[in-house]
Parts: C-alpha cells; structure tokens; sequence
C-alpha cells in the first residue's frame, strides 16, 4: 500500500462522510416540520417513543443528531427524560438502515438485474438526476430529493473509493497480523468504541467496516466485536453535546451510554456462552456487507428486545450518576443544539412564537377587563406579562438570527422571516397594553371615569379590536393567507371607530357631559388600541408578503384598501354592521 493508496483512501472516507452528510441534511428538510408533529404526538407511552426514534433516525440517516436533539429537547423542557429512553432505544435499530444501504456494494452476480442493484450501476444516473433536480427545479421539495439522489450517489462513490484503495491490504502480511489481533473481542470492541468516537458516526464507521470486508479477511470473530464497540463509540456525541446542559438533559447521554454498554454486555455474555456451548462453525468465515448489516441489525434489535421491558429503569441508573435535584433556577428558552436539526427548531421557534402572541393578545384583553373594574392584582399581572413578553422578544430574536444562518428549506426561511417580525409586533403590542393599564390606573387614581356613552362607545371598539387580535392570531398558527386578508378592512374601521370616538369626545365637551382632563386621558387609551390594530395589520401583511410574493407590500395594501376594490369593501362594510356606534 503506497502514499497514493492511502490519498484515495482519505479522499474516499471524505466524499463518503461528505455524502452521508448531504443526504441526511436533504432527508430531514424533506420531512420538515413533520418531525416537530410526530415528536409531540408520538411520546405518550414507550412504545410510541421508541417508534419515534426509529422513524426519526431512518429519515435523517443519523442516531446522533437524533440524540443531539434529545439533549437539546429535554434541556429546553419541551420533552421529559422519561420519554427521551424510548426514543434513544429506537435509534439504535433505526440507524441500521444505513447499513442495508452500504450493502448494496456487495451485490455479486452476472445476472442483470441483481447487477442493476450495484450502487456502480444507478449511481451516475442518481449523481445526474440529483444535480439537475437542484440546478432546474424551482420546487423546494423537489430541490431537496434532488440534494438526498446526489448525496447517496457521493457516499457510494466514497465507499468504492475506500474499497479499491484497500485492496493491496490484502496482500500485506503486516495487515493480516493487525487483523489477527481483532480476534481477541476485547481489542475488536476498543477499536469498534475509538474510530466510532473520532469520527462521531456508527453508521459511517460500518460502512468503513463494509469497506474493508470487500478487500480482506474480515471474519465474525473480528467483525461482531467491533459492532459491539461502534455501538459505544456512538454515545460520544450525547457526550460532547451534554456539556453546559442542566441536569435532565445530562442524564439523556448517561441514559444512552448506560444502555449501549448493557446492552453490548448482555450480547456479549450471550454470544460467548452460546459459542463456548455450541462452538459456532460460522466464526472464522469471512463476511461481506450483506453479513455485516445483518450483524448489525441483529445486534441492535437484540439488545433493544431485551432491554425494552426494562426502559424505565435506566432513569434511576441515569439520576444516580448526575444527582441533585433539577436546577430549578436554570430555565433554559430554546436550546441552540436544536439548530443540529433545523426543521425541529424552526417549528419550537414556532411553537414559542404562538405562545408569545397569545401572551401579547391577552395582555391586551386583560387591560380591557381592566378597565370594567380596576384591581390591582390585575393590573400587576399586566406588567409582569409585559416583562415576560420583552424576554421573549429577545431569547426568540436570537434564536431566529441563529436560525438565518444555517441551510433551511423555503418552507422553514418563509417561517423563520414571518416569526421575526411577529415577535416585534407582539411585543409593541404588549408595550401598548400596558399603557393601556396605566391610563386605566391613573383614572381609578383620581377618582375619574367615563361616562356611560363613552364607555359604550370603548367596548364597540374593543370587540372590534379583540376580533382583529383572533383574526392575526389565526394568520400566524395557520399561516392563513384567506384570514390574513380580512384584517386590512377591519383595521381600516377600527381607524375610523377611533376618529368617530373622538368626535363625539369633543361633542360631549361642548355639552359639559366629559372634561377636558378626561379627554387626555380618552385619547390616550385610543392611540393605544389604534396602535395595536396597526400591529394585528404588520402581522397580516408579512402572511400575505410571503405566500403571495408581494415584495412591495405597501403598494399592495394600498391597491387593496382602493374604493374600487370588492372584496375590501364587502369586507368593510360586514365589519361596520357588526361594529356600528
């Protein structure tokens, strides 16, 4: 084996890793926000939770991703480590998948259509296809099949370029006495556990392994143990990724590492005393690809079958290594691991989104009520929301910058572009929610009130504007274009109810039924209810920007708002009836 060998070796572990990386990437974009709804769903019982795991980890080709996210989804609270353990369990058979792949290299035979199955045969074609799916498509989903086509073809071309690299090793004395020594399991399960950590991929580190079985004497004696330590070797990225976690999450690696290594004991134990009993003749027989995903498969079912009836166990095991009680003191908003898998933290980002809108919309609707009665729990309440509201206008704003900054689907940025400024508008519209509280304070304060035409007139207004913050809120969950545009004309005649208020104010003045210090203080509760619907509009035009490209979004909202248009004015005129002072 000369320099050039091990260059094509090296060159062909990097398209193989390079290719297994663009192929899972595409993968999880192609699921996108449909694994945020399976997890949310599908963690109710064990089984479910390890279904999860093995879907989740079989669609993005990578169980350490899956646990990265695990980390990152029990750290955030969004997930309990309770339902992390079965979740974790199925990674472990899901990630075989990758294996059954790898395989197909394997594939030996004359007759034509096993030859077809030879990733040498489809490859170029898949390589061709991917790109042009890429470069001419103008569908994001169609992009992102082509992006997963071209990743597989990149990771076989890798793993024929590590095979042929190989090939002198099988005429290299120096070889055969390395590989002699995987003979002893105990050597086979470090190396297994060592080139996994390093290269923090079990499915890569088998297809290395398939590799090499194409160009050498690999038998089960060598291969099963090594397995046994890939499958160890895998919980180092758990590790890295539990540093600077709180306790739970920390627990999720502790609960991955304790199930791998008794799991691999438990397989170990059997295999030894079923070899010792029987003397198993398949031993010193070389393997192929085909043999090692099934080794592979058989190992990982093995150990999650006879674990799973014990999964709830392995959280005391997990409290008992990281002790203490929760730090109840570290709350922690969106974990930034979740970025490892974008799809998942766009829809968290969503799902914080929602609950920072509703936070906003019922500060508002609380003010009103405020003004019913006044009562100062309530009113404490109302600031203490619009601090809860600054907070996560700010742990939401660096998530989604964090978010601008890896690979999205069109999907995923469409998403991300309307969270950005939503969360603004929720937060101004808390801003002005306060100040809609402290105008009310001010007149329990004084002794003042309004006066029962004016009051009449407020709650008009009021319904008119809690209709407008239902209306936004639907645009925002469902991103509801149809919805979106019914709020420009009840915005319109919010305008208009306010001005309306105002000249009536003055009249009332005239006739000595309201004051001019009550007049301020009326103005200033309208501005701020004017403001919110300006707000719930902001909300609705970014909807409407984004699903029907309208780039110049103030042009469209004037054409829209155009006397001569039907449907505004159709609009219009309902929510007049409706709201009519």
């Amino acid at each position: 084996m000369n320099i050039f060998s091990i260059i094509n070796l090296l060159g062909g572990l990097a398209l193989f890793l390079y290719g297994m990386s663009v192929m899972s990437q595409g993968l999880e974009k192609l699921a996108g926000g449909k694994l945020e709804g399976i997890l949310r769903s599908m963690t109710s019982n064990k089984f479910k939770s390890l279904l999860l795991g093995l879907g989740v980890t079989a669609i993005i080709q990578s169980s350490s991703a899956v646990t990265v996210m695990l980390v990152g989804l029990v750290n955030s609270s969004i997930m309990t480590l309770e339902q992390s353990v079965g979740v974790i369990m199925g990674t472990n058979i899901g990630t075989t998948v990758t294996a059954w792949m790898l395989s197909l290299v394997g594939i030996s035979s004359d007759n034509i259509f096993l030859k077809l199955l030879k990733p040498e045969a489809f490859s170029p074609i898949m390589a061709l296809v991917g790109v042009l799916m890429m470069m001419v498509s103008k569908s994001d989903k169609r992009k992102d099949a082509g992006s997963v086509m071209l990743g597989f073809a990149v990771l076989m071309y890798g793993m024929n370029f590590m095979s042929s690299a190989m090939e002198p090793l099988k005429d290299m004395p120096e070889f055969a006495k390395v590989l002699t020594a995987f003979n002893n399991p105990v050597f086979g399960i470090l190396a297994g556990i060592i080139v996994t950590a390093v290269i923090q991929s079990s499915s890569a580190s088998v297809g290395i392994l398939q590799a090499l079985s194409m160009t050498s004497g690999l038998t089960y004696g060598m291969v099963i143990p090594i397995i046994m330590g890939q499958n160890i070797g895998t919980c180092a990225t758990s590790v890295i990724s539990s540093i600077g976690v709180n306790k739970n999450a920390k627990r999720v690696a502790v609960v991955h590492i304790a199930f791998n290594i008794i799991g691999t004991i438990i397989f170990m134990v059997a295999y030894s005393i079923g070899n010792y009993l029987i003397n198993f003749s398949f031993i010193n027989t070389a393997v192929t690809p085909v043999d090692i995903a099934i080794i592979h498969s058989l190992f990982n079912i093995f150990t999650t079958v006879i674990i799973f009836p014990f999964a709830e166990k392995l959280v005391p095991i997990s409290q008992k290594f990281v002790g203490g009680e929760e730090d109840e003191e570290v709350e922690v908003f969106l974990d930034e691991r979740l970025l490892a898998t974008p799809s998942i933290a766009v829809e968290e980002a969503r799902a914080k989104t929602n609950e920072m809108v509703e936070i906003a919309f019922q500060n508002f609707r609380d003010a009103i009520t405020l003004s019913s009665g006044y009562n100062d729990e309530l009113f404490e309440k109302i600031k203490s929301d619009e601090k809860l509201l600054d907070y996560y206008e700010d742990q939401l704003g660096s998530f989604n910058v964090s978010l601008t900054k890896v690979e999205l689907s069109e999907r995923d940025s469409a998403n991300v572009s309307m969270m950005l400024h939503s969360i603004t508008d929720a937060e101004r519209i808390g801003d002005h929610s306060l100040n809609i509280a402290e105008s009310i304070y001010e007149l329990h304060n004084k002794g003042l009130s309004f006066s029962g035409e004016a009051r009449r007139e407020l709650d008009i207004l009021s319904a008119a504007v809690n209709e407008i913050l239902t209306l936004a809120g639907k645009t925002i969950l469902e991103m509801d274009t149809k919805t979106a545009l019914k709020v420009e004309p009840l915005e319109e005649l919010i305008d208009d109810i306010v001005e309306q208020i105002k000249a009536n104010h003055i009249v009332r003045l005239k006739n000595g039924v309201c004051t001019i210090e009550l007049g301020f203080i009326l103005n200033d509760i309208l501005a701020d209810i004017e403001r919110v619907s300006d707000h719930c509009s902001n909300i609705a035009a970014v909807e409407i920007e984004l699903k029907q490209n309208h780039l110049h979004m103030h042009q469209f909202v004037k054409d829209f708002k155009d006397k001569d248009n039907v449907e505004f004015t159709e609009l219009y005129d309902e929510f007049s009836r409706k709201y009519s002072i």
